[in-house]
């Protein structure tokens, strides 16, 4: 292994939606001179003009997958030319977690784990203005609907994963 393979570091920033993911990516981003890497960005730019309006879960399910491999791929030709990435890949829950820290592990690269969160209330509060503003941050509008399902897939990490990964746990309950 190189010094600038042990270097390089992925970083991930999970959390429930309206947490804060995309603006701490970003802050992340200049704080190491990486690259972000955001699967909505993705998703938008390469999907969103042949988004059905039904079946929608299964539709995403597959692109979302699709989006995550290609990000994979960028994200081994940075950490092995030396480059740090930041990663925000909607990992809501604690499987898919899992499964992406097993690619980590077989890639040997080093890994650091950011999990954002803020009370509900704040985050719809933010999901609003960002709705409304459609600036900064913004991707897709998301709809109170889809803002309560996606609150309710979350599932923060539990003891086992906090105790086997470089966890930091940030409250963006203040703006």
């Amino acid at each position: 292994m190189n010094l600038e393979r042990q270097i390089a570091t992925v970083f991930l920033v999970e959390g429930p939606v309206g947490a804060g993911k995309s603006t701490f990516a970003a802050q992340l981003g200049l704080t190491h001179a990486a690259p972000r890497l955001i699967l909505d960005e993705w998703m938008v730019t390469l999907f969103r003009p042949d988004r059905p309006n039904i079946d929608l879960m299964q539709w995403y399910g597959e692109r979302k997958q699709r989006c995550i491999e290609q990000i994979w791929r960028v994200t081994c030709d940075l950490i092995d030319t030396g480059t740090s990435a930041v990663l925000e890949l909607g990992l809501v829950q604690c499987h898919a977690r899992l499964d992406f820290y097993a690619r980590i592990d077989a890639a040997e690269y080093p890994l650091r784990v950011y999990v954002l969160d803020a009370p509900r209330a704040v985050r719809r509060a933010r999901v609003h203005a960002r709705n409304h503003a459609q600036s900064g941050t913004f991707q897709m509008v998301v709809p109170d609907e889809m803002f309560e399902s996606a609150s309710d897939l979350w599932e923060p990490p539990d003891d086992l994963e906090i105790e086997r990964r470089d966890i930091e746990f940030v409250s963006t309950a203040r703006v």
